[in-house]
């Protein structure tokens, strides 16, 4: 009877408490590598994971921005040279892969990670071929 009252405890808890990644499992899992993402079955962005916890970020045909991530309350925080408003995350894995809940609106669908590589991002800047 008391393992069954610990394994109702346990699938009770919200998804993000199960498994949540630190910083540093974070750091581990993303560095030098380039993770693309997806939502709701469509592509979201692509994030390069460079060293120091500085990233690239593109949503889906859209221009480069350079950022960093720092931890804050077991949370994965990003901030961008064009939004330097923190946008905290919290990163799960799964069997396919991460998977990102927005924090600072949980109502917003998840991210998920729909393919992961050692290439670079590729970046166009503005004003190409003019």
């Amino acid at each position: 009877m008391r393992i069954l009252s610990l394994l109702l405890t346990l699938t009770a808890l919200p998804a993000a408490a199960q498994g949540m990644m630190t910083a540093s499992e974070f750091d581990a899992y993303t560095q030098g590598k380039t993770f693309t993402y997806g939502s709701m079955g469509a592509p979201y962005g692509t994030e390069q994971y460079l060293k120091d916890r500085r990233v690239r970020w593109a949503f889906e045909n859209g221009q480069c921005q350079e950022g960093g991530w720092y931890e804050q309350d077991g949370l994965i925080c990003f901030t961008y040279d064009t939004e330097p408003e923190p946008q905290c995350w919290s990163f799960r894995r799964s069997a396919a892969g991460l998977i990102a809940q927005f924090e600072n609106d949980p109502s917003m669908t998840e991210l998920y990670e729909v393919e992961r590589s050692n290439v670079p991002l590729t970046c166009s800047g503005p004003d190409v071929g003019v």
